[in-house]
């Protein structure tokens, strides 16, 4: 089975991606996440303002077959959420690197070191 794991993000083993860019990381769920849940139809996703701790968690996708938490792959603030993700939430089926789900400043920027290479994600699949 070949998994669509891009080499340019980091991992974590609840399968979220993140990508880093100076002090914000950018959060998202994996294709390997989208494509156990199926056809995602409902997202709730925390307010800009919102503190979270690495592993906490931050939100909910539901799919037609379970409902499942979403968890910061780094601690900090919530600066943006996609509000586009929360009307159409099918999106992260469609496009699950191109549908971001929060922006988050870092708080502790050393964390990103623990997350897992695109290869250690895909040794994890």
């Amino acid at each position: 089975m070949s998994q669509n794991v891009p080499a340019d993000l980091k991992y974590t083993k609840d399968h979220e991606w993140a990508k880093v860019e100076g002090d914000v990381c950018t959060v998202g769920i994996t294709d390997f996440a989208q494509s156990q849940l199926g056809d995602i139809v409902f997202m709730e996703l925390p307010e800009p303002g919102r503190t979270v701790g690495r592993g906490e968690s931050f939100g909910v996708v539901e799919s037609i077959k379970s409902v499942s938490d979403l968890y910061s792959p780094i601690s900090g603030e919530v600066l943006e959420r996609n509000d586009d993700l929360v009307a159409s939430p099918d999106g992260c089926n469609q496009n699950p690197y191109g549908s971001w789900m929060v922006k988050i400043k870092m708080s502790q920027p050393q964390e990103q070191n623990e997350l897992l290479s695109a290869d250690s994600y895909l040794s994890l699949l």
